[in-house]
């Protein structure tokens, strides 16, 4: 809902291509809209990334409500389902995506790497990095060790 509150705020203050300093030298707000995904991939298939988010975001919670898990895990999930879902939407009602953040920083590193400007991107893809981030780390948690109790039944 954030993202989404963001993205209408977003809309209603800016033009199309204007961006103002949110934090100067670091993140700026304004608006551009997008019919692909990150770095201009699949451009003009707001549609099927749509229909394709809507499945994973559809998937995830559907995974969350059957399945126990940990709760970081849930934390990583959820992420990644809110912003696979808020993406979808702006996909379906308008044929793309409202992005509506800009980080000169992330420019800076990615221009130094030859690849030009970071994406423009929104919060619900800060949500999407942070939840895959949050499970790439917690793949390499330590796995406690099972008891030895439960490790003799599971033994033949």
């Amino acid at each position: 809902m954030l993202d989404q509150a963001l993205k209408v705020w977003t809309v209603q203050t800016f033009t199309e291509g204007e961006f103002r300093d949110f934090i100067p030298g670091v993140l700026s707000l304004g608006l551009v809209y997008n019919t692909g995904a990150a770095w201009s991939l699949f451009s003009g298939a707001a549609l099927p990334l749509a229909a394709l988010r809507v499945v994973v975001g559809t998937g995830l919670v559907v995974y969350l409500l059957r399945r126990p898990v940990a709760p970081l895990t849930g934390v990583a999930l959820t992420l990644i389902a809110g912003g696979a879902l808020s993406n979808a939407l702006d996909g379906w009602r308008l044929g793309k995506v409202v992005d509506t953040l800009s980080s000169h920083t992330f420019s800076f590193v990615t221009q130094r790497l030859g690849q030009g400007n970071f994406p423009i991107f929104n919060l619900a893809d800060v949500w999407v990095v942070s939840g895959t981030a949050l499970l790439l780390l917690l793949s390499f948690r330590r796995k406690t060790p099972a008891s030895p109790a439960s490790a003799q039944r599971r033994s033949p």
